[in-house]
Parts: C-alpha cells; structure tokens; sequence
C-alpha cells in the first residue's frame, strides 16, 4: 500500500517530535524538513532526509505537517495548498480559529485539499472531548484547566519581544477554567525587564489571564516541556440533572501536539476538499488501517 508522504515544515520542538511521530507510524513516510536555513548546519537525527529551505524543492508531497509559530501558520497554509498539498497546523488562537477556518475553507475548495486547523491537544484533542461531553450532557458547565505547565505558544510569543532572549511561560490553573501565567524571561544584555513585561502583558495572547513576569538567568535550567488538563462538566442528560463527567492527563506538551497532527494529516487524505477542525472529522479516520480492523478491535 502506497505510504503517504509527509513534510515537515518547521524545525523548532513540534517539528522534532513530528519527525519522530512520522518515523514511527507505519503508513507514513518522510518527504523532507523545511527550515529557514536549509541544510545548513544540518541536524544528525536528519541525515538521511532531505533538508530544504523551499518546500517547492521536496518532490511528491501528500500532506504538510505546519511545525511554525500561530501567526505564521494562516499564510504558510493558504500558500501550501495552493501548491496542491494538503496542510495540518496547530494554530492556538481560540478566538480567531473561526475566522481562520473560514478563510481557509476558500482557499482549499479552489484547490481541491485539505487543510485540518487548530489540530493540538487544546484546541485539537480536548475539543473533541468537550463536544463528546456537551453531548452527554446538553445543558451544564464545562470547566477546562489547563497545566501546571509550559505552554507553547505562548513562551514563543515572548521570546519575541524586543530584549528577550529566550522565554518560559508556564500556565498555573487556578480552577473553574481560571489561569495564572508565568513568564519567565531570559533578558538580552541592557533590556529592562518593566520594559518586555509591558510589552508582553500587550500583546493579545496574555491579554485575558493574570500574568507575572520574572526575569532568570537562564530558560534553560528551567525549562519543562510536561503540560496538562484537567477538564470537568455537570450538566443534565435528558431531563436528569447531576451528571457528572471528568477527564485528565499529564502529557510532554509537543510530543502530543506532534502525534494529534501526524493523525490529522492521516486524516486529511481521507476528506473531500476543505478546510476542518477536530470535531468535524470522524475519529476512526485519525488512526491506521480500515475502518473494519478498527471497528473489529476497539469499538
């Protein structure tokens, strides 16, 4: 059976662990790794792929794994299924999710793809588990708390500001879907830390949770890549009140990340053309095999 051929665009931690995840899934293989810089200075573990700067110079490509920076990832999709290739990010951005879709959805009808958006643990996995639980119980509350733990896209968001060298946000639930952030920053020779935590308590990613702002001598020797959920709902079933539902787990953060878009990418060759998130695509379509051998041993 002919494997799909994935490219990894992106080099940074989930683009590490998609190489990794792509290496062990038995239906994939690797067309190659886009990196700003080419193969210059190529890493070891990818000696024997591929190393471009262009994704135009990798050949028969099914399917891009987006391993970029939230913001970069609109563009960087809408430009790559233009070419013909299916996309998978993990965009984090809530709040922007359906205005991305949107758009999105227009590009990949013009150009008979896929694009699967928004494909994490949170969003991603967790909205799936959301609108599983939101069915079990129509009317109630949902609680997502996320961590204690590092979060990606936000440590990348900070570590962009001017005089930042690098950056650690961790996340710190404080229960009932309420978080604390923690920033912590790794100062460029002469940066003044009231100067970088302004401009990180503007920008729209910490705008809607406490933040503090810390500066260390170094990311590195704190650095923690675990994350989490815990996520609860009450609600009523019917006309049943008191139902009551849990979910957990304690995960390395861009390894998950990585593993749930290696799935969505499996995914995306299975889906008419257009632009999707999680929910909207069958489960059983994420993993490998027919949906008779799945059906066969875990349904």
């Amino acid at each position: 059976m002919k494997k799909i051929r994935a490219a990894v665009v992106g080099y940074g931690n989930i683009g590490k662990f998609s190489v990794e995840a792509l290496e062990a899934a038995p239906d994939f293989e690797i067309a190659g790794v886009v990196r700003r810089q080419g193969d210059k200075d190529k890493p070891l573990e990818l000696t024997t792929y591929a190393v471009v700067d262009d994704i135009k110079k990798l050949k028969d490509v099914d399917v891009a794994i987006l391993a970029l920076p939230t913001r970069l990832c609109p563009e960087a999709a809408a430009d790559i299924v233009a070419l013909g290739i299916n996309t998978v990010d993990s965009f984090d951005i809530h709040t922007s999710i359906l205005d991305y879709r949107t758009k999105q959805m227009e590009n990949c009808k013009k150009a008979g793809r896929v694009s699967v958006i928004s494909a994490g643990w949170d969003p991603g996995s967790d909205s799936i588990v959301r609108v599983l639980l939101q069915g079990l119980a129509p009317e109630g509350l949902t609680y997502t708390n996320f961590g204690p733990g590092r979060s990606m896209g936000h440590s990348v968001v900070a570590r962009s500001k001017k005089g930042v060298k690098d950056a650690l946000s961790m996340t710190i639930p404080l229960g009932e879907g309420i978080h604390r952030r923690m920033v912590y920053v790794e100062l460029e020779p002469g940066a003044s830390l009231e100067e970088v935590t302004k401009e990180i308590k503007a920008d729209d990613y910490f705008a809607h949770d406490e933040l503090h702002v810390f500066a260390v001598n170094s990311v590195a020797e704190i650095n923690d890549l675990g994350h989490g959920v815990h996520m609860t709902r009450k609600g009523v079933s019917g006309k049943t009140h008191n139902q009551r539902f849990s979910f957990d787990m304690s995960i390395n953060n861009p390894a998950l990340t990585a593993q749930v878009l290696v799935n969505v990418a499996r995914a995306s060759m299975r889906l008419a053309p257009g632009c999707y998130t999680m929910p909207e695509i069958p489960v059983i379509d994420m993993l490998p095999g027919t949906r008779e051998e799945i059906v066969g041993t875990l349904v």
